[in-house]
């Protein structure tokens, strides 16, 4: 029975050459259906087995069409991977650029989102068909690692003809994938590939390490979001006389009062306001409250009449958006682009198209899918208060809009047509 030598890490480290040409027979044989000299290590020989009982072409892979540009910026602008991205460049770039190396960030469908590093490297990887919106799962280009390090959900490094693919034996790749802290759920894979001679056993563990330190980026960044939550959350049930509690969007606890604490309580796939019937609680209330929801057990809705939502733009990068009524008063800080887009719905009371919205932030009506991004988000706290087709606020709410006194300082950030246009028209009148 063939066995892979202990010394096959050394040996691609010593003479990636030598440890080529004994990959090349191994996966010859293999595919071939014969007793290999060299067994392959038993991640890629049970990587091959899948691909094989699939009926994957060794040779040239199974093609899918890239993903549009529209679609990766999209993709872009929602996956959570897009807040560790500083995490993932700082431990990754500036070694992969020193060695001849890419950093390559893929969803959790395998689709490339994010590609840097050499620019030679970038070349050749555009040659291969390595680039942004690709289609990287195993099942349909093969052993690589970024699609085989999603399947076994753990740090793995594919060198030369351990690839499945012909085309692919001229490189090397280490990939890890990142997985949300909160319930272990696949974000996606980071991976750094490079030419041959590139190779080093230790890479896949330091990819996995970068890997860890993503998470523990998601994890600190969620327990901030619990925070602000908590801040908002915690006046509502103090004057409330039931059992509630407060959570977040996907119903982790941020408060509770009168009733047991449980990290997660299940919501339903896409909350709205009203009466729901919770397994852990039973009937219940749902209500919008910052970022998140107000549960409140055995109660009826609140009703949103008489809601009254103020838009403060006066002081200088502290915009927030303060919502009256209701379940009780609560304000959320605004990001530069959500108090632009708030400002303009303020102003278009009857509403704007995501065209619209383009035209107004970008000059650019085509760029829809950066705004329905943005958008989505904004609904996160103000869904309750907003329509769409068009975006607008509800016509039952009042809408009161604070301005600087002085009209140049009206998002002074802001280079967005509408925004010049509005300073403009407060200055002349």
């Amino acid at each position: 029975m063939a066995k892979t030598p202990k010394n096959m890490t050394q040996l691609t480290a010593v003479d990636t050459a030598q440890a080529a040409r004994t990959l090349s027979e191994t996966r010859s044989a293999t595919l071939a259906g014969r007793r290999a000299r060299v067994a392959p290590r038993p991640v890629i020989g049970q990587s091959w087995e899948r691909l094989l009982r699939r009926g994957l072409d060794p040779d040239q892979g199974a093609w899918v069409r890239p993903l549009s540009p529209e679609e990766v910026a999209r993709r872009r602008e929602t996956s959570p991977l897009r807040h560790v991205l500083p995490v993932l460049r700082e431990g990754l770039l500036p070694a992969s650029n020193a060695v001849r190396h890419i950093m390559v960030v893929a969803d959790e469908d395998g689709r490339v989102l994010w590609r840097e590093g050499s620019p030679s490297v970038l070349r050749k990887a555009d040659r291969l068909g390595f680039a942004p919106g690709a289609d990287w799962r195993e099942e349909t280009v093969g052993t690589n690692g970024v699609g085989t390090a999603a399947v076994v959900r753990r740090p793995v490094q594919v060198f030369a003809s351990e690839h499945f693919v012909r085309s692919h034996a001229s490189w090397t790749c280490a990939g890890a994938p990142v997985t949300d802290p909160r319930n272990g759920r696949l974000l996606g894979v980071v991976d750094v590939s490079g030419p041959l001679e590139t190779m080093h056993p230790a890479t896949a563990a330091w990819v996995g390490s970068v890997a860890k330190l993503a998470e523990a980026r998601l994890r600190e960044l969620h327990q901030a979001s619990l925070e602000r939550l908590r801040a908002v959350g915690a006046p509502v049930l103090a004057r409330l006389g039931g059992r509630a509690a407060v959570v977040d969007g996907d119903g982790w606890t941020a408060a509770v009062t009168r009733m047991p604490y449980t990290e997660r309580i299940a919501l339903p796939k896409s909350p709205t306001p009203g009466r729901r019937w919770l397994p852990s609680i039973g009937l219940c209330s749902l209500e919008p409250l910052g970022d998140g929801w107000l549960v409140r057990a055995g109660e009826e809705p609140v009703p949103q009449d008489g809601v009254r939502i103020v838009l403060d733009l006066t002081r200088p990068h502290r915009w927030s958006v303060t919502v009256l009524g209701g379940v009780g008063s609560w304000s959320q800080e605004l990001s530069p682009r959500h108090a632009e887009l708030l400002y303009l719905l303020a102003e278009h009371r009857s509403g704007r198209s995501a065209a619209e919205l383009a035209e107004d932030l970008y000059g650019d009506p085509a760029r829809t899918v950066t705004v329905r991004a943005e958008m989505s988000r904004v609904r996160r706290y103000l869904g309750a208060f907003l329509e769409h087709r068009p975006y607008r606020f509800r016509e039952d709410i009042e809408v009161e809009v604070l301005l600087p006194d002085d009209p140049t300082a009206l998002l002074p950030h802001s280079a967005a047509p509408a925004v010049r246009l509005g300073r403009a028209s407060s200055h002349g009148s």
